[in-house]
């Protein structure tokens, strides 16, 4: 069966997992605005427990890290489809969950669900694409992934907030959720084809050395069927190329975390209303998933690294300029900053990584990378959580992401290069870079 790699030859396929993406971006997106905004009140989180308020996200992080690095590896023996499938199936409870919540650690444990639920489902629309997509499309397809998964969080932030005003915060989530959810698993199981055998056909191009694009400087000294650990070592610190990425992940979660839990409680607490909370969260949401559509398919014309580095320290800016400044318009300037930031660093870390990862073990450096990235969202939850409490004051946060941001970004610099094979090949006299 001669399988064609490319958006255009593939397009039916490539839609239907775009559409799935924001779906998967619905899901997460109901709980970023309402949920923390209305902690006190609706769930019983004493006023200025940060640590407290921040233990959601922390659970989410550790758990969704922990599912993306057993999804790729899943989905090299399963398929894709069956993940993508089992991720939507531990989504169900999640509404219900919320619905019936009688405190707190109700929505901690909907949100371990949810963290299942986006580790299996995001890494699959992503990996998905990347099967199917030619090298040259990368930064495209992943920026028109998360393109539309964040425009899901964004619209979600936005119709959850009316909808909790107008039928109360149990009463909206649980119908939005229910739609959500259950529209996904229909059209998973209807229309989603497995895409691992294009996955294998690219491979075999490989090995055979009849691939029509130039060679990408993989690791050297990678058995030829690397395993789960080997494939950890490389991602973690035996390529320092892949190192970066995959530590630059890790912190721009940081960003995430501190909009996802301070963000709503923050622009609460200075008289905004939870309708406009979700409106100046969706500038950030929209930005991001609206500018991918740009960054990333610049990334195919100028490289990853520079985006990646000015990414970051972009969206570090923009974080801080919420302590500078005060009113509805500075507050969207400043989101529409970080999403900016967080869509030039976004598509072109996962591109990065798919650039130099072997079609053969593709799937587990993305899990992998994800892995890190997601437990990001655990690690900089704890951190500015705990840089809150400390200093008794919530603005405290904003400043321990800030500097974070800016200080990843130097080490992205420092240690990485630039990865697109059509700017940076490998070239016969000159191996792959050494790990």
């Amino acid at each position: 069966m001669n399988l064609q790699h490319g958006i255009r030859a593939n397009l039916d396929q490539f839609l239907h997992q775009l559409l799935q993406v924001l779906l998967v971006g619905l899901t997460i997106g109901m709980m970023r605005t309402v949920v923390p905004a209305l902690a006190e009140s609706e769930f019983g989180v004493p006023k200025n427990s940060f640590v407290l308020l921040t233990a959601f996200v922390v659970a989410f992080g550790i758990v969704k890290g922990a599912m993306n690095f057993v999804a790729g590896r899943l989905s090299e023996r399963m398929g894709r489809k069956r993940v993508l499938l089992l991720g939507w199936a531990v989504a169900l409870p999640i509404p219900l969950m919320i619905w019936f919540a009688p405190n707190w650690y109700w929505i901690v444990l909907a949100t371990v669900l949810l963290g299942i639920n986006q580790g299996l489902t995001w890494s699959m629309t992503q990996t998905s694409k990347l099967d199917i997509t030619r090298p040259d499309e990368r930064g495209l397809t992943i920026g028109l992934n998360e393109f539309a998964g964040y425009l899901g969080v964004a619209l979600a932030g936005i119709v959850t907030a009316y909808l909790a005003t107008l039928l109360g915060a149990r009463e909206g989530l649980l119908a939005f959720g229910l739609v959500v959810i259950g529209l996904a698993l229909l059209l998973t199981q209807l229309w989603v084809k497995d895409t691992l055998p294009w996955a294998k056909a690219e491979a075999a191009r490989h090995r055979q050395g009849t691939a029509p694009h130039p060679m990408p400087r993989y690791p050297r000294n990678v058995s030829p069927q690397p395993g789960t650990w080997e494939v950890f070592a490389l991602m973690s610190w035996r390529d320092r190329r892949l190192a970066a990425i995959s530590q630059a992940g890790l912190v721009e979660k940081f960003v995430d975390a501190l909009v996802w839990v301070f963000y709503p409680v923050f622009l609460y607490s200075q008289g905004v209303s939870l309708p406009k909370v979700g409106w100046i969260i969706g500038v950030y949401g929209f930005v991001w998933g609206g500018s991918q559509l740009f960054t990333g398919r610049l990334s195919d014309h100028i490289g990853r690294h520079r985006p990646n580095v000015w990414g970051m320290w972009i969206c570090g800016a923009g974080v801080a300029m919420m302590m500078l400044g005060h009113g509805m318009v500075w507050w969207c300037v400043c989101a529409a900053t970080s999403g900016f930031g967080m869509a030039l660093l976004y598509p072109n870390l996962s591109a990065a990584v798919a650039d130099i990862s072997h079609p053969d073990w593709r799937g587990s450096a993305i899990g992998i990378y994800r892995f890190w990235r997601d437990l990001g969202y655990g690690i900089g939850a704890l951190g500015l959580g705990l840089a809150a409490h400390f200093s008794g004051q919530m603005e405290t946060a904003f400043w321990f992401v800030a500097l974070s941001m800016f200080v990843s970004g130097a080490l992205l610099w420092w240690l990485g290069e630039e990865t697109h094979p059509g700017i940076n090949p490998a070239r016969p006299e000159q191996p792959p870079r050494e790990t």
